[in-house]
Parts: C-alpha cells; structure tokens; sequence
C-alpha cells in the first residue's frame, strides 16, 4: 500500500500501475470509461477532477481507495450519508 498526499502523488501512482500493467492511455481510458483527456490530466496530477471517475480509474486498474487514520464509520452513519446524497 503506498500513501497518497497531493494529487501529483496519486498522479504518479496510477501512471506506474498502467505502466506495470502494459496499458497505454488510451487502453486505460476505455477500460474505465473516461476519455484520453481525463487521464492524462489524471496523471498529471490535476487537483480539480471528478471523483467518481478517478474511483473508476483506479477499479479499471485493479485499485482500491482505503482510507487511514479516521474514525470508523458505523453501518448507520453510512446509511444516513446516503440518505443526504439523494
């Protein structure tokens, strides 16, 4: 597991990963669904991208987003949460 600070971190994480895993920047883009202008902007650490497409970003490369360091969630306040998004 690595830690992730900025978004020039993540950036430079998920170009390693598509590199490791032989995908060009297009290949990566049609696995996740996003176009070839989001993840270069991803890579290159832009701060001010879509959440829900990072999240698929980072799936379509085998990923996961843990999170460190914070209180746990209870099954209730994660419903109630969901409750607010609608």
């Amino acid at each position: 597991m690595i830690s992730i600070r900025s978004p020039q971190q993540l950036g430079d994480a998920l170009r390693a990963a598509r590199k490791q895993l032989g995908l060009t920047q297009p290949q990566l883009a049609l696995a996740a669904g996003v176009g070839v202008r989001f993840i270069v902007d991803l890579e290159a650490g832009k701060p001010t991208l879509r959440l829900e497409n990072v999240l698929r970003v980072i799936d379509a490369l085998g990923g996961e987003v843990q999170l460190s360091g914070l209180p746990s969630v209870a099954a209730d306040d994660q419903r109630e949460g969901a409750d607010h998004a609608a």
